[in-house]
């Protein structure tokens, strides 16, 4: 799954003015009622388990993105602590953990108090309205594993909801269904700072 994702945004980047202007992706951008299946998924993310499965390979992989991280903030520990949590959460619900270090550079520059002119807030920009859909009023969007947490799942749900098209996918999130500008900001970042060797 992991693999195919990684060909598809390679092919889209490839093919990337082909892809992204297709006639058939030209959608309207509509107000998107909530979803109650997403929802669901929210209230559940929220409460399953943390932990890495395999420490070895978060460690190598933490490692790495550390380095690239580097350019975004400087305090080696905060790093770490982000690294982490993208890692698991990332994981979690079979995303490519760089995937997510994309969408975050391009949502908020990995300002985790950053918050949007529509209000989204945090790192992955999560529309706090979600907290009060799954009665979670009390939880804290600037929080680093509250916010991955619901910004993954969200992500996670509009690739299945998608079918795998990752363009789409990406613009459902940033709800911007049928432009163009934001995926193909996240699949540069992808490309250019978090798939190199």
């Amino acid at each position: 799954m992991m693999a195919a994702l990684r060909i598809s945004i390679t092919l889209s980047l490839i093919f990337g003015i082909n892809l992204l202007t297709a006639p058939a992706l030209r959608a309207q951008t509509t107000a998107q009622p909530v979803d109650p299946e997403l929802r669901t998924l929210l209230q559940q993310a929220i409460n399953s388990p943390n932990s890495f499965e395999d420490r070895f390979d978060a460690a190598v992989w933490l490692h790495d993105m550390s380095n690239r991280l580097a350019r975004f903030i400087d305090n080696p520990k905060e790093r770490v602590s982000i690294l982490k949590t993208v890692h698991y959460e990332a994981s979690r619900v079979n995303l490519e953990p760089e995937l997510v270090l994309a969408v975050i550079e391009v949502e908020s520059h990995f300002d985790r108090f950053a918050i949007s002119v529509s209000g989204a807030r945090g790192l992955m920009q999560v529309m706090p309205f979600w907290l009060d859909e799954i009665q979670l009023s009390d939880k804290n969007l600037f929080k680093i594993r509250t916010n991955l947490r619901m910004g993954t799942t969200i992500l996670r749900f509009y690739l299945d909801k998608e079918k795998g098209n990752l363009t789409r996918a990406l613009a459902r999130y940033n709800g911007s269904l049928g432009k163009f500008k934001y995926p193909k900001k996240v699949i540069t970042a992808l490309n250019r700072h978090w798939f190199k060797q």
